[in-house]
């Protein structure tokens, strides 16, 4: 079979202007699996969009008769369910919603609810063979899950019970299996929010089955693949909206009881998937991160929104003079501006404007290093009392990004530094451009006892000159009070080199702590003069600080 003479009758299925470079075709498994392909015999890559095939494995499953509905099929990843990364995300998202301690399912059950949309509107409205194709791949030892995915399907095509299915159907499974058939209508053209009704219907098929029942299933769904280091924006935010069981739901079941509205209290409250979480639905859209890449993804996305607007260079004209030459010196010009020695030289004999010169003078522009931002020397708790930054939210981090990532966006350099106990810090290589080796050290975690690193302050500005101005920022509570009451492995007294430090960064310090009362507050700034303090009540509370920070300090001196 030449499956590439039927390329373009697939994608004529999907309408004439539909575009999709030409497919990868493996002629063996081998070859499909260097490609990706690992776990079925086709797939829709999301990251670069190009449906690679397993020749051997189709023709191995009795696909080889049925080229334009394969190919029509992953086409259809691409025009309808789930078309790109940023809906894939959502739609992972929303099934995950629906599958409480079942969540790592949800790849194979968004694949499941994409190709039942996909294959109904083939069937349906393209005329292709979708129900042959799935005739084909019916086996008798099938698992209850792909049971009564089959079983929907006889029932979206009218066809009779025991075409595409092999095993006896209870009434409830046929129950479920309407169900999903109407669902799959209602929510054809609003399938974001089907998902999650879907995932209810498949969940006491997935909870029934061992985890080595489901290979049967994978084999016969195709898979989307993501490549590494993809971005995939907007992910960090949670769909908020309800899951409703179909069973439940009056646009699905007719005898449904009408529910009045309620007022969702998530509903755009700006909610926000854990680290954790963000970490697993890239993991599972086929991204290999590391918890680290996961956590830097995750706090940029939540820091992007407030950073500070990209800059506007301005070239202010500079008061130096520029010699350029001269000209002819006419009268009535002032007199002071008569070159007589360019006069002279021109003729021994002067006669006002005929041989009298003056000079021209230029302006340089600014040197641009005249209008760098100040550097910032960054300080993050991460002690026992703070969050994980891989595994819940820390506003210490999002914050700390927010001010870095802010810093860099204007030409400022940053050192970062992670600390919790004695000799448990993390710090950049000196103060650096590198955003990534910032948010490395930013999402880092000790979660042990506190203790400044003093030692930084004094190797970082008392052992060396710094050139550049730079503002020191401390974000912590009212531990950070071991920074001015202990004293550095030499025995220098911790007040006097936060005093010096303070001194020769030559652009202030500040202290973003969160305190519980007054007093505390008070005595804070009583041990720590010269530092402006700013507090806090609630950790939330830091992306304002930042924000208005970044703004204050980053804004005015680059645009």
């Amino acid at each position: 079979m030449n499956w590439r003479e039927h390329w373009p009758a697939a994608l004529r299925a999907w309408g004439r202007f539909t575009k999709v470079h030409d497919p990868m075709w493996c002629a063996t498994t081998a070859e499909a699996n260097k490609a990706g392909l690992t776990s079925s015999f086709a797939m829709f890559r999301l990251d670069d969009r190009t449906v690679v095939l397993d020749v051997q494995a189709a023709t191995e499953l009795g696909l080889s008769d049925f080229p334009v509905e394969v190919m029509a099929h992953e086409i259809g990843h691409h025009v309808l369910c789930p078309a790109d990364l940023a809906d894939h995300a959502r739609l992972l998202g929303r099934v995950r919603q629906g599958l409480p301690n079942l969540e790592q399912h949800a790849p194979l059950v968004a694949n499941l609810y994409a190709d039942m949309l996909i294959n109904d509107r083939l069937q349906r409205s393209r005329g292709l063979r979708m129900a042959q194709v799935y005739e084909r791949l019916a086996d008798p030892d099938s698992t209850p899950l792909w049971t009564f995915f089959m079983r929907i399907f006889e029932i979206l095509w009218s066809v009779p019970s025991g075409t595409l299915t092999r095993k006896e159907i209870d009434s409830s499974m046929d129950g479920d299996a309407q169900l999903g058939a109407k669902l799959a209508r209602v929510y054809a053209t609003d399938w974001q929010r089907g998902a999650g009704g879907f995932a209810a219907l498949c969940y006491r098929y997935l909870a029934e089955q061992a985890e080595g029942d489901f290979a049967q299933a994978r084999r016969r769904v195709c898979v989307g693949v993501v490549g590494d280091g993809v971005p995939v924006p907007g992910l960090t935010g949670m769909d908020t909206e309800p899951i409703t069981h179909p069973a439940l739901d009056p646009r699905v079941n007719d005898f449904a009881p009408e529910q009045a509205p309620t007022e969702n209290p998530l509903q755009g409250a700006g909610q926000y998937r854990e680290p954790f979480e963000y970490g697993q639905i890239l993991r599972q859209l086929g991204l290999s991160v590391s918890d680290e890449d996961a956590a830097a993804r995750y706090y940029r996305e939540r820091a992007a929104p407030h950073l500070v607007r990209f800059p506007v260079k301005t070239r202010p004209l500079s008061s130096e003079p520029l010699p350029e030459g001269h000209t002819a010196w006419d009268i009535g010009e002032p007199i002071e501006t008569v070159d007589w020695v360019a006069t002279a030289l021109r003729s021994p004999v002067v006669v006002p404007g005929m041989t009298t010169m003056q000079r021209l003078i230029g302006r340089t522009e600014a040197d641009e290093s005249d209008r760098r931002p100040v550097d910032l020397d960054l300080y993050v708790d991460s002690s026992g009392s703070m969050p994980n930054p891989r595994q819940t939210v820390s506003y210490l981090t999002l914050a700390g990004a927010i001010l870095a990532l802010s810093a860099l966006r204007v030409g400022a350099r940053v050192q970062a530094t992670l600390w919790s106990g004695t000799d448990e810090f993390l710090m950049t290589d000196g103060f650096v451009r590198d955003e990534t080796a910032v948010m490395h050290v930013l999402t880092g975690y000790f979660g042990s006892y506190t203790a400044f690193p003093i030692h930084i302050l004094r190797k970082t500005y008392l052992e060396r000159e710094r050139a550049e101005p730079t503002h020191i920022v401390v974000i912590s509570d009212d531990g950070v009070d071991t920074m001015v009451q202990a004293a550095d492995e030499l025995g220098r007294p911790g007040a006097e080199i936060a005093a010096a430090a303070l001194a020769a960064a030559g652009a202030g310090g500040t202290l973003v702590l969160n305190l519980w009362s007054d007093e505390v507050e008070e005595r804070i700034r009583s041990i720590t003069p010269g530092w402006d303090v700013s507090r806090v009540t609630d950790w939330q509370q830091l992306i304002d600080f930042a924000a208005a920070f970044s703004r204050r300090q980053y804004e005015r001196s680059r645009s």
